[in-house]
């Protein structure tokens, strides 16, 4: 990538941070990280317009599956893999960003602590599987086992072997109850881990993401690869397969994801009684009681 290209990606980047907020108020200005204007060029500006009007509608589907799923009792596991920086997280925050937080929640579980280890190794994951009209996110999953975990050497070669003999028949036994499993795998390249990574280490907002994990994943890129091509070979099965998802550009990955998650799912909107705002009540003996002025936040905005 030429040194040119390269600098006006990495503006680009630190753009694509700042949306994850302004699409919460769909007013498309954007800002450099001082608050600067990053200038765009037309085309760009017209990408954005489209990618936030799609992003809105498709969250207003999302909204009718979130009342469908509550409806039906429907008990809905989507699971999202894939390697560091592919935009995981962000496509997760998308999907939740107008979702009832009681309806639809994120499972994003940390490493295993001691008593953890000793247990069925599905034993953690489980407890965070759905009732009935439930929807969990996993942001990584019990597929820790066929990525980190064998790469860096976490687990023997008898767990690993032990994990896919298990996978199938778990996930198989998750469908015969009732629950529908859908799993993503986030695919970006080479050039552009290492230009999110570039990213990362710039962005002082941003390098909390960046751990000694994740650099080392970078320097076992092959690795990786080999320990993904094992794990969609032996665990895309009928019953829950996996969905590959090209995630270079971001917002495209987005989209695609949220519209593919949405055409799985045989939902439909329900209807809901018209709301009324009642009266507001008012009685004449009440008086509002005066609160010390130094119990507010002082306005510096």
């Amino acid at each position: 990538m030429e040194p040119d290209e390269f600098a006006r990606r990495m503006q680009l980047e630190a753009l694509d941070a700042y949306d994850e907020e302004l699409e919460l108020e769909f007013e498309d200005r954007p800002c450099g990280p001082g608050g600067e204007d990053i200038p765009l060029t037309a085309a760009e500006r017209h990408a954005r317009r489209l990618y936030f009007g799609e992003l809105l509608r498709l969250q207003g589907e999302l909204v009718k599956l979130q009342d469908w799923v509550v409806a039906s009792g429907e008990k809905l596991v989507i699971l999202f893999e894939g390697r560091d920086a592919a935009g995981k997280g962000g496509v997760i925050k998308r999907i939740t960003q107008r979702l009832n937080p009681r309806v639809c929640r994120v499972a994003a579980l940390p490493a295993p602590n001691d008593r953890e280890r000793t247990q069925w190794y599905f034993q953690r994951y489980a407890a965070h599987l759905p009732a009935a009209g439930e929807m969990v996110l996993f942001d990584r999953s019990w597929y820790n086992r066929a990525g980190v975990e064998r790469v860096m050497g976490f687990c023997t070669d008898a767990q690993y072997e032990e994990f896919f003999r298990s996978v199938p028949e778990f996930e198989k036994m998750l469908a015969r109850s009732g629950i529908r499993l859908i799993k993503y795998w986030f695919s970006i390249s080479d050039e552009e881990q290492h230009l999110r990574f570039r990213s990362r280490i710039q962005d002082p907002l941003k390098q909390w993401k960046l751990s000694p994990m994740d650099l080392e994943s970078r320097r076992r890129w092959e690795d990786y690869t080999r320990a993904k091509e094992a794990m969609l070979e032996r665990t895309h099965i009928p019953e829950a397969p996996w969905w590959l998802v090209h995630a270079d550009d971001k917002k495209k990955a987005r989209l695609n994801c949220i519209a593919h998650l949405l055409s799985q799912l045989d939902y439909r909107e329900i209807p809901h009684a018209e709301i009324q705002l009642p009266e507001r009540v008012r009685h004449e003996d009440y008086t509002r009681r005066p609160v010390p002025r130094g119990m507010y936040v002082p306005e510096r905005y």
